[in-house]
């Protein structure tokens, strides 16, 4: 099965190693999905992806808690696991495609404002260059 949409991670990548020396990163992400409740919040999906070898070890420093990635994810299904409050069951999956995505609502106030253009006023000589310069 696949699942493709846009998730946040929910901490940061690390990187280790397999006995057979590949590389792997497991990565938190939250997926959120169906219609919002009445604070405005949408259910979230928790699903445990593994993304190997190189990619792995170039986008870990990139992979920290909060980012938004748009992902393909193959070989999507569920595990059963024995946590503190009993058996459970997760979600969990393999990162096919990775694409960064533009944080919207996190962009600070400063940051959504244009920069403030300075006035443009040429001094005295430029415009007497410039007036030089006309063919008529």
């Amino acid at each position: 099965m696949k699942l493709i949409g846009v998730a946040r991670l929910g901490r940061d990548a690390a990187v280790r190693k397999t006995p057979n020396g590949k590389s792997i990163a497991n990565l938190a992400l939250a997926f959120n999905y169906g219609q919002k409740d009445s604070e405005g919040n949408r259910p979230t999906q928790w699903v445990d992806a593994a993304l190997w070898g190189d990619q792995a070890e170039r986008l870990a420093p990139y992979l920290l808690k909060g980012t938004v990635l748009f992902l393909t994810l193959r070989d999507v299904h569920t595990e059963k696991f024995e946590g503190s409050n009993g058996p459970g069951f997760k979600l969990v999956g393999t990162v096919a495609e990775i694409e960064f995505t533009p944080r919207q609502r996190e962009r600070s106030e400063a940051e959504s404002k244009p920069a403030p253009r300075p006035d443009p006023k040429p001094s005295a000589a430029s415009m007497a260059d410039f007036e030089d310069d006309i063919p008529f």
